[in-house]
């Protein structure tokens, strides 16, 4: 852990991701509860902000990880966050101008420059950290993106609640231009010039889809992730609403179970970070048992009336979801070759954005046409499914790890 806390890279790397958290939670409260104020508590809003959210990820992600691979990846996160910066005042003054529809562009915006920037921050990881020592480094991010599902809600409704969209865009705008200034002191690392020029950008999209397909394990993740990624997609939309009706809360009580869900997530990456070892040994085993607790958890979620008890099962969910993040992406970085880990993520990321993206786009229908029960019940089903796929994994091995 010292060895870590030592490390450049991972310093600023993580601070910046401090940073971006709270933006992202900023920006998801004010949208939210603007969108639900504009709308009268429409579903189909909420889920038409979903959807638009996952729509930039499923176009852009196999374009952003394969220029992931060719570009300067310094460049790539610091350009992504001044961008951002940038947009968010577009954005404030249409809001300004009447037109509050403008929001809705925030979420795509957000979208499309994280799919350059994300794997850019995992190429820095692999050139810059220690491969015994990434495990640990996931982890502890991990653990920071769980504490801020518990003060980010809180915080992004306050200033909302508090404050106003206005002041919550503002907050975002100043939140990214740190986020870059703070990359500039990252190392620098040259992109690869000569296959740039060797080949195009189809090209090596193509190859990133092979390299998937001739590996057991990822093609079995982005199986598991496409489906997941539709009950997901049904559920996220409706979490607002289960607090509504099921719970009879404030619309704005959902913060305090987004919380529990960060809760279980800090209690999760903690105890993942202790046991990399293990988790790592055994990953089949991890992400099956993650996928039917999910299962449940879904279930068990729209059946409570209780709030004592639904914000339990939260924090169990952000628990397993923990282990989940940290066997995936610990996954992602040591068995991926460096050369491939853009255009990986670049193939798995769109399927599952896919299927969110179908999920969300009917998850307000399917509330209108059966009731939230049923939305619930088909999401838990599919994600069960998902067990299925995991058991078929191979636990990787020191031999299956791909070299640079």
């Amino acid at each position: 852990m010292k060895e870590l806390l030592k490390n450049n890279v991972f310093l600023i790397v993580q601070s910046a991701d401090l940073l971006q958290q709270i933006g992202i939670w900023t920006r998801n409260m004010a949208l939210l509860y603007y969108i639900m104020d504009q709308t009268n508590n429409n579903p189909v809003a909420v889920s038409l902000l979903t959807a638009l959210e996952y729509l930039p990820i499923f176009v852009f992600a196999i374009i952003g990880g394969a220029y992931a691979d060719r570009w300067n990846p310094k460049r790539t996160v610091i350009l992504g966050d001044f961008l951002s910066a940038i947009s968010m005042m577009v954005i404030l003054v249409l809001i300004s101008g009447g037109i509050w529809q403008s929001v809705f562009a925030a979420a795509v915006i957000s979208a499309i420059v994280s799919q350059f920037s994300q794997p850019s921050s995992a190429v820095i990881y692999k050139k810059h950290i220690p491969d015994h020592l990434v495990g640990s480094a996931i982890g502890i991010g991990q653990s920071i993106a769980a504490l801020f599902l518990i003060i980010g809600p809180i915080l992004g409704t306050f200033i909302y609640t508090q404050l106003g969209v206005t002041t919550s865009i503002t907050v975002l705008f100043v939140i990214f231009l740190l986020a870059a200034f703070i990359q500039l002191f990252l190392p620098k690392t040259e992109r690869n010039i000569a296959k740039e020029q060797q080949q195009s950008v189809v090209v090596e999209i193509k190859e990133g889809v092979q390299y998937v397909l001739s590996q057991l394990n990822l093609k079995i993740i982005a199986a598991m992730f496409f489906i997941s990624g539709l009950a997901f997609g049904i559920t996220q939309p409706l979490d607002v609403f289960v607090i509504m009706e099921r719970l009879g809360l404030e619309k704005e009580d959902v913060q305090w179970f987004a919380a529990a869900e960060g809760i279980g997530m800090l209690i999760g990456g903690g105890i993942a970070v202790a046991l990399t070892v293990f988790v790592e040994r055994y990953t089949k085993m991890v992400m099956t048992l993650c996928m039917l607790i999910f299962a449940v958890i879904t279930l068990l979620e729209v059946v409570s009336v209780w709030p004592v008890f639904t914000f339990s099962i939260r924090i169990l969910s952000g628990l397993a979801a923990a282990f989940f993040q940290v066997v995936f992406s610990t996954l992602m970085i040591k068995q991926v070759a460096t050369e491939y880990i853009g255009r990986t993520n670049g193939v798995i990321m769109p399927l599952m954005m896919a299927g969110m993206l179908g999920g969300s786009l009917v998850s307000g229908f399917i509330v209108i046409q059966i009731n939230l029960f049923g939305a619930y019940v088909i999401a838990a089903i599919l994600i069960a499914s998902c067990s299925i796929l995991t058991i078929k994994m191979n636990n990787p091995t020191p031999a299956e790890v791909v070299s640079d």
